[in-house]
């Protein structure tokens, strides 16, 4: 069910709104490769009606499965908007759209989680990504660890043009 204000019930008090929200309510099931939304969204929010507007604000939280862009293992993420806020013009060339006395806030959400997605999922900032292939070298001197990695730019820096 999306999340909707009846405008009759803001008019004459503020509104509180607290609950989940279904993952296919917002439509994150497939928008990144790396980024899962497998829980619902949690809100508290609270409406205020203004003159020609509404004004929600309050937090917006959901848990997040990512694969992290260097070392590709599983984490969680967890997104939290605590100062969300939205101001909604009922009247004008920018009014949302009113069905039933109700307005989705739906679309303003799921846009709002979009723009906060990770863009380079990381499971910590100082993640050193993939293992480096060890060379020879290390097995020559029974297991002990020895500085030498073969890299891409160590071969890049055999060439001689």
């Amino acid at each position: 069910m999306p999340l909707l204000v009846n405008l009759h019930h803001v008019e004459a008090n503020n509104l509180r709104l607290v609950g989940e929200l279904a993952v296919k309510e917002l439509e994150l099931e497939q928008v990144d490769e790396l980024i899962h939304a497998g829980q619902p969204l949690q809100y508290d929010l609270e409406t205020q009606k203004l003159a020609d507007a509404i004004l929600v604000q309050g937090r917006l939280q959901i848990t997040l499965d990512c694969e992290c862009v260097r070392c590709l293992k599983s984490f969680k993420y967890n997104l939290e908007l605590n100062h969300w806020a939205r101001h909604l013009p009922l009247k004008g060339e920018d009014k949302v759209l009113v069905a039933s006395d109700c307005v989705d806030l739906t679309p303003y959400v799921r846009e709002d989680i979009l723009l906060e997605l990770p863009r380079h999922p990381l499971c910590k900032p100082e993640c050193s990504g993939l293992l480096r292939k060890a060379t020879n070298q290390k097995k020559k001197n029974g297991g002990r660890a020895t500085e030498e990695v073969s890299s891409a730019w160590a071969e890049l820096n055999k060439l001689k043009l």
